[in-house]
């Protein structure tokens, strides 16, 4: 007995919260007293050595429809609009975390359109060091990953704001559907109470006023001074008012047995179904509430490899960097050609000798290269004294032969701007074939057009292309001047006869139908010269060829794709690499063609 005593002392004890001090006592007492009617009903006696069953408030199913909560449908009411609340605050939670990722990804764009480089010629020499490279990598990266931040944003909003914003509509719905069916019941319980409240009262009313009848009709009854119709006339209204108050009390009594039925109905059909559907409607709730967190993490970790990738991208950008040949490449960038300056000679105005200085410490010796230098002979070392001394002179004027530049810088830009003006000259022969073909469309199908409406555009893009070859020959000429190679046939090999019509000239110079050649073999002379004179030198590492090379025009010599070469000479900022086979043969070949290996 006492055990079944101590697990009903607990069971009330843990549900003395909800269902108030007077009401566990009670449960207390029934429980003690259910103890030997349960056992006898399990066919077991007070006196049985095995202790009775116990109907334990533990073994119950936490349900909201359950007798723990009949009576707390404001409770559960406030409950489930926290619920809602809770909901609707998370969902602005996202929000503001959604914005605060937007922010940071346009942050982050902006910062890296600020520091990228504007197009120009000084980004683009820029661009040939490593470490400017890779940084160029970093803003890249970087942009890629503010990409991803506005990903999270977006997947975040339309994965839990969206959805949710959208349950949380549905749900508000459902529970005021529930609400109004429970408030109904609650209302029609009420009714029937006040029903049965209205005839309690009647039929006290009543039988209070048929005793007082019955008390008078006794006392007239007994008075010897009343006559008889009094007598009877007390009786026949005790009587009536008897009457009335039996129909009453039948009618408090059946308005009773509709209450209790109305109120069984209430508190074991209707408040449960109606708690159950909302216990279920809340767990949804927390079920949905509980995906959207795991959303929330998930989101971010579907992203997170790209960003790792970008970071690794950052990384190796890092580890690309090669400072031994940015150094190489602000070398090959502006070296001048200058010779290193020769001693000065000694004035000596002790004996007379009029003031005279060398020519040799102001420039290039003379040698083969004074040729090269042209008109830039008296250019000063950058750091000797003299020029320091000669602060008075102007600065050479800039000019178009880029005359004022050193010879190494010279040839490289005039090299550019031959290459320059060949494709000029390349897209106006193309347009010129193009227009020369639909000349000849109309011709044959006069229905398509004039022809004579193509002549004005044919004539002015004979004129550009005269003038382009003027230009391009001028600067050639220059080029051979400054000691440099050029390849003249690739952008000289167009000529316009009168009618509009070209032919094209042999890479050597020469017509292909035989004829004089127009143009002479220009610069490509220096390439003989250039053999007689050395002896066959020591390679100085090997180059592999990337790309085939004809190399028809004079001083060159072809390539195959894959072909491994010995460098005789290096690039001197021309273009050009000097090299040399196996079985002795040696010519010039394009430096871009080539991936060189120095030894």
């Amino acid at each position: 007995m006492p055990t079944q005593v101590s697990c009903a002392n607990v069971c009330v004890h843990r549900y003395r919260s909800l269902i108030g001090a007077h009401t566990a006592a009670l449960l207390m007492i029934m429980s003690y007293c259910m103890i030997p009617v349960l056992g006898s009903m399990a066919g077991l006696s007070r006196d049985s050595h095995r202790d009775p069953p116990l109907v334990c408030l533990c073994s119950m199913e936490r349900r909201w429809d359950s007798w723990l909560l009949q009576d707390q449908f404001e409770i559960i009411e406030k409950h489930t609009q926290w619920g809602l609340d809770l909901v609707d605050k998370y969902v602005k939670f996202v929000k503001e975390r959604t914005e605060i990722e937007q922010n940071y990804a346009k942050q982050l764009r902006n910062l890296t359109k600020k520091y990228s480089p504007k197009r120009g010629n000084k980004e683009d020499q820029e661009c040939r060091f490593t470490h400017y490279q890779s940084f160029l990598d970093i803003l890249t990266e970087m942009n890629d990953y503010a990409g991803q931040r506005e990903v999270i944003s977006e997947n975040m909003m339309m994965n839990i704001c969206v959805e949710l914003t959208k349950y949380l509509q549905e749900i508000k719905q459902e529970r005021k559907m529930y609400l109004a069916e429970g408030r109904k019941a609650q209302q029609f319980l009420d009714s029937s109470f006040k029903q049965l409240d209205s005839s309690k009262k009647r039929f006290e009313r009543e039988w209070r006023e048929a005793e007082k009848a019955a008390q008078y009709a006794e006392k007239t009854d007994q008075d010897i001074n009343a006559t008889k119709a009094d007598v009877e006339k007390a009786k026949l209204q005790a009587h009536g008012r008897m009457h009335a108050a039996e129909e009453c009390k039948n009618d408090y009594a059946s308005q009773l047995q509709k209450y209790n039925k109305d109120q069984n109905q209430y508190y074991f059909s209707e408040l449960p179904d109606i708690f159950n559907k909302l216990q279920k409607m809340d767990e949804r709730r927390v079920q949905k509430l509980a995906d959207g967190y795991n959303t929330f993490a998930e989101t971010e970790k579907r992203v997170m490899p790209i960003i790792g990738k970008c970071l690794d991208g950052i990384a190796k950008a890092a580890s690309s960097i090669n400072e031994r040949n940015d150094s190489l490449i602000l070398i090959e960038m502006h070296k001048s050609g200058f010779e290193r300056p020769g001693d000065l000679d000694f004035e000596d105005y002790s004996q007379g000798i009029n003031r005279a200085s060398s020519d040799s410490s102001l420039g290039t010796p003379k040698g083969p290269l004074e040729r090269s230098v042209g008109k830039n002979r008296n250019k000063l070392w950058p750091f000797s004294k003299k020029s320091k001394t000669l602060n008075h002179e102007k600065r050479p004027t800039i000019t178009e032969d880029f005359a004022h530049l050193p010879p190494e810088q010279r040839r490289k830009k005039l090299q550019q701007k031959i290459d320059e003006l060949g494709k000029e000259l390349q897209k106006e022969v193309d347009q010129s074939e193009a227009l020369n073909k639909m000349k000849d469309v109309y011709e044959k199908n006069p229905q398509m057009g004039d022809p004579n409406s193509l002549a004005p555009q044919i004539n002015q893009t004979s004129q550009n292309m005269d003038r382009l070859r003027g230009d391009l020959q001028k600067y050639e000429s220059w080029l051979a001047e400054a000691g440099g190679r050029g390849e003249v046939s690739r952008y000289s090999s167009f000529s316009y006869n009168n009618n509009g019509s070209h032919e094209k000239y042999s890479p050597d110079g020469a017509h292909s139908d035989g004829s004089n050649p127009e143009h002479p073999q220009g610069i490509y002379a220096e390439f003989d010269d250039d053999f007689e004179d050395e002896d066959s030198a020591p390679p100085i590492g090997q180059c592999t060829a990337m790309y085939s090379f004809a190399g028809a025009s004079e001083g060159t010599i072809s390539m195959a794709e894959g072909e491994i070469f010995n460098m005789v000479e290096e690039d001197k900022g021309d273009g050009w690499t000097r090299v040399r086979r196996a079985n002795g043969d040696e010519g010039y070949i394009p430096t871009s063609y080539v991936k060189i290996h120095r030894n």
